[in-house]
């Protein structure tokens, strides 16, 4: 995709040289790559995240409810070893002694001392026949005599044989827990041996759990009510405010809000041997404390990946891209050379055929003037003798100024041998000034001469010279309005340059036709001018070994800036 971006633009950029150096263009596509390059890189950063957090929750929440699926098994076994333990000594009694003794007091309070001094948590210990009368009694309450018949453990005790209770309060108005165990004799007489627990006995099976100050843990039957107290939801037989969960027998942990807007971890266990379950409250803010800590490293971690990887990725498209702009810059401009070249060469081809075509006739005239300036010469009596030849010696110097300019325009043509002498500058400006100033004054253009005082002779070419400096102060003349000012001025730059300036307060020129006008056929005066004049003109500063700048501003004039090396290039000699 990367690639396929990227050979999409550079199309796009080959398509035109105008489009290529836009700059919204680069900006465009600076954007697409970096864009690209930052998904392409932080994708499996992101992926790596990801299951990263995933194995970081799945681990804590192991790190969680494996320490409390352990204590409520732990608990649950505690409890029904607990259970169990009472039950099988109310059942042996039960079975070892018969009914007689058992409904002996004395003999009763013998058997619950034993009782208590080998188990704890026993209350009271009481004898029950088979029409629900107890029989006899020990313990702190005066009991003897109450008739269970109608209470539901009863019932369910001489179902069952077993019956342990929930907590509940009965006659003794207090919480506690009943253990009955029934005993069918050989000749089918039945009586039960009943038992109370404190549950007191519970308090410290939840106490031993060692849960945190914050949290909370209880038993509670499967209709939800309280059978120890509970820091969150109450006291014993209050009703749980929580929808009771599906039983199991296996440690169960879940997340939970509670009617109080707690978040929590509900971990629970049903016993499998009575009707208790064992329930532990923990808040998920210890768990989620040690989870923002991680996720805040990974977050970090990610974040300054991404950031790092975006970074690369911008440094390494914006170089891309500047080597790309610089590139097609460097093509840009060897395209315009390569095109300003082939403009010359043709240009060239036509001002040499010119010239050609012009000297031959130059060259007829030039021999039928000195023919006539002979045959004048030898009649001593020619009439108007003086004046014939006079005209003749002014077509000599026209055809010598022709095959001058002939000879400039096979310069451009070709590189003609340059006649190099010692030249001041000041003197030529002056001579080539000479040609413009008719039209100067006449519509009233103020030339200003600022010429350097003792400038430095230069070894240069005076006819070129003196066409630059004709062709510029022409284009001057074009653009400012009657009334304008052109201004010259010469200083010396350095040990080794003559600086010359031609300044107007003319029209001037725009950026785009700055880029253009020292192209060959480029004009604005469409209709008059050819397009060769700065052409040509840059051309002769380049083949003395000259630099020509020129800074234009629309409305607010032009000003061209040559630098003339006192001594020419070894080319030019």
């Amino acid at each position: 995709m990367f690639k396929k971006i990227l050979s999409h633009h550079l199309r796009d950029i080959q398509g035109g040289m105008d489009d290529s150096m836009s700059p919204e263009r680069y900006k465009v596509l600076r954007t697409k790559l970096v864009g690209l390059m930052a998904v392409v890189a932080a994708l499996p950063l992101l992926v790596m995240a990801i299951i990263n957090y995933h194995q970081t929750q799945t681990a804590l929440n192991r790190e969680v409810q494996n320490p409390l699926r352990a204590m409520l098994g732990k608990t649950k076994t505690s409890l029904e070893l607990f259970l169990a333990e009472r039950t099988s000594a109310v059942s042996f009694i039960v079975n070892a002694y018969p009914f007689q003794e058992l409904s002996d007091e004395k003999a009763l309070n013998r058997i619950f001392r034993v009782m208590k001094q080998e188990f704890e948590g026993f209350v009271d210990l009481g004898l029950i026949d088979s029409s629900g009368t107890q029989v006899s009694y020990a313990g702190p309450y005066n009991l003897k005599g109450k008739n269970y018949s109608e209470q539901a453990w009863f019932n369910q005790v001489r179902i069952k044989g077993k019956y342990i209770s929930d907590v509940f309060l009965g006659f003794r108005m207090f919480p506690h827990v009943v253990i009955a165990v029934q005993h069918m004799s050989d000749s089918g007489e039945s009586w039960i041996l009943r038992v109370t627990l404190d549950t007191r006995q519970f308090d410290k099976l939840i106490a031993a759990m060692s849960l945190e100050p914050d949290s909370d843990a209880f038993i509670l039957n499967r209709e939800g009510v309280l059978q120890t107290p509970s820091n969150y939801y109450g006291k014993v037989l209050e009703k749980l405010p929580i929808d009771m969960p599906p039983a199991t027998y296996e440690s169960t942990v879940r997340p939970l809000v509670d009617p109080a807007g707690r978040d929590l971890f509900m971990s629970y266990i049903f016993s499998s041997d009575s009707d208790f379950v064992i329930m532990a409250m923990k808040p998920r803010a210890s768990f989620t404390q040690t989870w923002y800590t991680v996720r805040s490293d990974l977050a970090f971690i990610f974040l300054s990946g991404l950031v790092l990887i975006f970074l690369v990725a911008y440094k390494i498209t914006d170089l891309l891209l500047k080597r790309m702009s610089d590139s097609e810059m460097q093509r840009e401009m060897a395209f315009k050379q390569m095109e300003h070249t082939q403009k010359l060469s043709s240009i060239g081809r036509l001002a040499a055929g010119l010239a050609h075509e012009v000297n031959n006739p130059l060259a007829i005239i030039n021999e039928k003037t000195g023919l006539m300036r002979d045959l004048i010469r030898l009649k001593a009596e020619f009439p108007d003798r003086d004046k014939f030849l006079g005209l003749t010696d002014a077509v000599t110097k026209a055809v010598e100024r022709c095959r001058g300019i002939t000879h400039r325009m096979l310069g451009f043509a070709k590189r003609m041998e340059v006649k190099i002498e010692i030249l001041d500058v000041n003197e030529i400006i002056t001579e080539t000034l000479e040609f413009l100033n008719k039209e100067a004054s006449y519509r009233n253009v103020d030339i200003r001469l600022n010429l350097g005082d003792n400038l430095p002779h230069i070894a240069s070419d005076r006819g070129q010279l003196q066409q630059v400096f004709l062709n510029i102060v022409n284009n001057a003349l074009a653009a400012v309005a009657d009334g304008g000012f052109i201004s010259m001025t010469t200083w010396e730059k350095d040990l080794d340059t003559v600086g010359v300036s031609i300044q107007d307060n003319g029209c001037g020129m725009s950026e785009a036709t700055l880029g253009h006008i020292f192209e060959p056929f480029f004009t604005t005066k469409k209709g008059q001018g050819t397009g060769l004049g700065l052409s040509i003109t840059y051309g002769i500063i380049k083949r003395l070994g000259g630099e020509l700048t020129v800074q234009s501003k629309v409305s607010q004039g032009t000003t061209f800036t040559m630098f003339l090396p006192k001594k020419p290039p070894e080319g030019a000699m």
